[in-house]
């Protein structure tokens, strides 16, 4: 119970009910199964990049911006390669994931072996790949996808009617998100992969010495978020039912704010799949009190910016009394 307190994701969750209910006062809406799996099916495209924005950030370093770009070239790419010479969703997402992992390796490669900041490596490759999406494409919108992405957007789990007849239930997004959440969960806690992760995190020469390969593991920790994004591209198609070559960029510092609110460290060495989650739930439970509520959307980007401060704050704080406490240790061994 004490370490139950003391855990971000508590007082998350708690913040998370306390909102829900203000909302539910005051529109009884929010909190019907129509309104609940609807948010869920928007939220799910950022959950699944979330994970992989959650690996960079535990690896340690600056965050990762560039899975966004990703996410908007493989999006376009695949639907114009599935509309050309066909396919059904399984081999949108094999192509997708494989198109997305090599762009993201891309990032690992470079930051590794030219030892440049993530930060510095991948605001180029957003640069790059979205400026060439832009240069080849013209910025022209694909309004007809296949017929299999909407048929996997539309496919409904628990399926059920509103009085109007409505039909509602639970998409196979959110259910994509859950396995990618369980799929992050297992790497990071139960692999030598996730313990190098953390380890590179924390210490990353220390990490080497004791055996963990940075180079690979850093290649494999970017080529997953290209993964992701890969994966998430499919679920926006799906989702939206159409390609926009601007529809996913822009997205990237609200995600990464979810994912350092919900208690990674900018720092690296820290962080965990239920806060990623929560973190956004919470700013997909704001962005939907906003509509219920009729509200001005630009209080939104208010209560991002605000959520980024607090995030930072918390993680300069923890920093610093990390900090603290291995220098009362020393002081402490030095005078016995």
């Amino acid at each position: 119970m004490k370490n139950l307190l003391k855990s971000n994701e508590f007082y998350l969750a708690l913040l998370i009910v306390v909102i829900a209910a203000g909302i539910t006062v005051m529109n009884p809406s929010f909190l019907t199964g129509q309104n609940i799996y609807g948010f869920l099916k928007t939220a799910s495209v950022d959950g699944i990049m979330a994970v992989g924005v959650l690996f960079v950030l535990i690896l340690g370093g600056t965050p990762d911006v560039s899975f966004t770009a990703i996410a908007q070239v493989v999006q376009y790419v695949i639907v114009l390669i599935m509309l050309q010479h066909g396919g059904d969703i399984y081999v949108a997402l094999a192509l997708a994931t494989v198109m997305g992992a090599v762009l993201g390796a891309l990032n690992g490669v470079m930051i590794h072996f030219f030892k440049v900041t993530t930060i510095v490596v991948t605001i180029a490759t957003f640069n790059l790949y979205y400026g060439l999406l832009y240069v080849f494409s013209g910025g022209n919108v694909i309004f007809e996808v296949p017929a299999s992405f909407r048929a996997f957007g539309d496919y409904l789990l628990f399926s059920s009617q509103t009085a109007s007849g409505v039909p509602y239930g639970l998409s196979l997004l959110p259910v994509m998100w859950l396995v990618v959440l369980i799929v992050g969960w297992f790497i990071l806690n139960r692999t030598v992969l996730g313990r190098g992760i953390f380890a590179m995190g924390g210490n990353e020469v220390a990490a080497e010495r004791i055996g963990v390969r940075t180079g690979a593991t850093r290649i494999f920790v970017f080529a997953f978020v290209g993964l992701l994004a890969g994966l998430a591209a499919v679920a926006h198609t799906a989702l939206v039912q159409s390609a926009i070559p601007n529809s996913i960029v822009g997205r990237e510092l609200e995600i990464i704010a979810a994912v350092v609110l919900g208690g990674a460290s900018l720092f690296g060495g820290k962080g965990t799949i239920i806060g990623t989650a929560l973190g956004i739930l919470l700013f997909a439970i704001m962005r939907n009190g906003l509509v219920l509520l009729n509200i001005s959307s630009y209080w939104y980007d208010v209560m991002i910016g605000v959520a980024i401060m607090i995030g930072i704050s918390i993680s300069a704080y923890q920093q610093i009394k990390a900090r603290r406490a291995r220098v009362n240790v020393k002081v402490e061994a030095l005078n016995p």
